[in-house]
């Protein structure tokens, strides 16, 4: 694969992507987030302390070779996806939290990528020759995140009817842009895909159900809605694989270190699919928890109510 394809290649796909993102996004969006300040409160500490907190202790307790620890971290500082989207409307999340955290995710990224990614680098020291990511490197990362989100959300405002025409085609092109993705980070690092396939899947699958279990169980313990908790679990649990690939290959010039992301971006779906049925399993169960003793609505409560 030719260097100028992965430089301008990647790019151009993950700003497609982006761009999806914000033909879905409206200024109520962010304004949304006032409404339910405690569910986006926790999801955002769970989603940019603690998690890159665990994965950094799974990296350590799995002895991963640098390079491929320090694309965990680049993981672990993802937002996440477009996808968690729509696993929330298949599993009945609350689909609008969804998107007011994925639209504040991608701004808060363009700080806490490159502090997280900066840190993984001095720790793991992956390369001899390079100290970290340099901070004009940060720019890079504006650019490929939210200069095509603000493009879409202008879209969005002036056509809202070829915004709404484009969702289905964007969401298609985001698929194929991640399995190609995927395919070039594995090609080009066949024999240390290889050599640590058991560590890397072992860690991404453990890092992928931790994320969807805290996502759920966390705002739980607050006291926040199901539908809410169904929300943040995957928001948190399905970080955005494809912009982790773009930035380890062409940020930061290391196909190597886009491998943990393109495993997690193959498994995830899978890992989210179960997950998402276990916790629509426990509806019934959650609802009675939710109500107290003896608080039984009839039919003829709600339509007094």
């Amino acid at each position: 694969m030719g260097s100028a394809s992965m430089t301008i290649g990647l790019p151009t796909g993950l700003a497609v992507v982006m761009f999806g993102l914000g033909l879905s996004l409206t200024p109520r969006d962010f304004a949304r987030v006032l409404t339910q300040p405690k569910a986006v409160v926790v999801a955002l500490v769970c989603q940019l302390l603690v998690l890159p907190t665990i994965c950094f202790g799974l990296v350590l307790a799995l002895q991963l070779p640098p390079v491929l620890a320090v694309g965990m971290m680049v993981l672990a500082a993802s937002p996440g996806g477009a996808a968690a989207n729509l696993y929330s409307h298949l599993f009945r999340g609350d689909v609008a939290l969804n998107i007011s955290l994925t639209a504040v995710n991608s701004v808060l990224a363009v700080l806490t990528l490159p502090l997280i990614t900066n840190f993984a680098l001095w720790y793991f020291e992956p390369f001899d020759d390079r100290l970290g990511m340099q901070w004009a490197k940060a720019v890079e990362v504006f650019a490929i995140v939210l200069v095509p989100v603000v493009i879409g959300m202008l879209v969005r405002r002036g056509w809202p009817h070829f915004a709404d025409r484009m969702d289905r085609p964007v969401r298609v092109v985001s698929v194929l842009v991640l399995i190609l993705v995927v395919a070039a980070a594995v090609a080009s690092n066949w024999v240390l895909l290889r050599d640590n396939f058991l560590d890397l899947a072992l860690i991404t699958i453990v890092f992928c159900l931790v994320s969807l279990s805290i996502g759920y169980v966390v705002p739980r313990w607050f006291r926040i809605g199901r539908r809410q908790a169904i929300s943040t679990s995957f928001e948190i649990g399905m970080h955005n694989a494809t912009l982790a690939i773009v930035v380890a290959q062409t940020v930061l010039d290391s196909v190597a270190l886009s491998l943990p992301a393109a495993v997690y971006g193959v498994l995830m779906f899978f890992l989210a699919c179960g997950f998402g049925f276990l916790v629509r399993g426990r509806g019934g169960a959650d609802a009675a928890a939710d109500d107290p003793v003896g608080r039984h609505h009839s039919p003829a409560d709600s339509a007094g109510s």
